[in-house]
């Protein structure tokens, strides 16, 4: 049996959106802000860090308890720590790189000044509520003052993830939502791949 000689489309039409390329932070094409790329690049090597120690505190424990009967109370509140900051840290950098879950069937549909309009108001809505994030943040960092059970390490320690997470993802929000208007402004303009503001 003969097959036709067809070649295998390329899924990078179905998975790249023409219509964000102007909002795109991506280090490795240079594309964006400097800093936005290197805290991109910098959250990502933590996170490996992260994930790694996280690998360590929870397999102690593990072994702890498999083989001398006896775990290690400090790795699992160690694991919890971590986990927190990964949670964090991995949300802002998948913010910077697209990769969060998103219905985009219609923006894909829409001429370009339409789609940036629905980026623009999707951006200042983000931009809001990590403002109030940020808010709520301070507001329970300035009250804790306890330290954790084990090893005492200061609360505000891990409560500072969250609020450094919604600082960037602020960040990265007003940048895209100022992006967004220039291309309201002028639709047809080409992005700029070496990515400046």
């Amino acid at each position: 049996m003969d097959f036709p000689d067809t070649q295998i489309p390329d899924t990078a039409a179905f998975l790249d959106d023409p219509q964000r390329q102007p909002l795109e932070i991506d280090p490795e094409q240079r594309q964006g802000p400097a800093l936005f790329r290197w805290l991109t690049l910098a959250m990502e090597h933590v996170i490996a860090a992260l994930l790694l120690a996280l690998i360590v505190s929870v397999s102690v424990n593990v072994v702890g308890r498999a083989v001398f009967n006896n775990s290690v109370p400090w790795a699992d509140e160690l694991a919890r720590m971590l986990f927190i900051w990964l949670i964090f840290i991995g949300a802002a950098a998948a913010f910077a790189r697209f990769e969060h879950i998103a219905v985009d069937i219609l923006v894909r549909r829409l001429q370009p000044r339409a789609a940036h309009m629905l980026y623009l108001l999707q951006h200042t809505i983000i931009t809001v509520l990590m403002g109030v994030i940020i808010w709520g943040g301070y507001l329970v960092m300035s009250r804790a003052s306890g330290q954790t059970a084990i090893l005492n390490v200061p609360w505000n320690l891990v409560n500072v993830s969250f609020v450094l997470c919604a600082c960037f993802i602020g960040s990265v929000s007003i940048w895209r939502a100022w992006k967004s208007i220039q291309q309201i402004r002028s639709p047809n303009a080409t992005p700029n791949a070496g990515g400046g503001c």
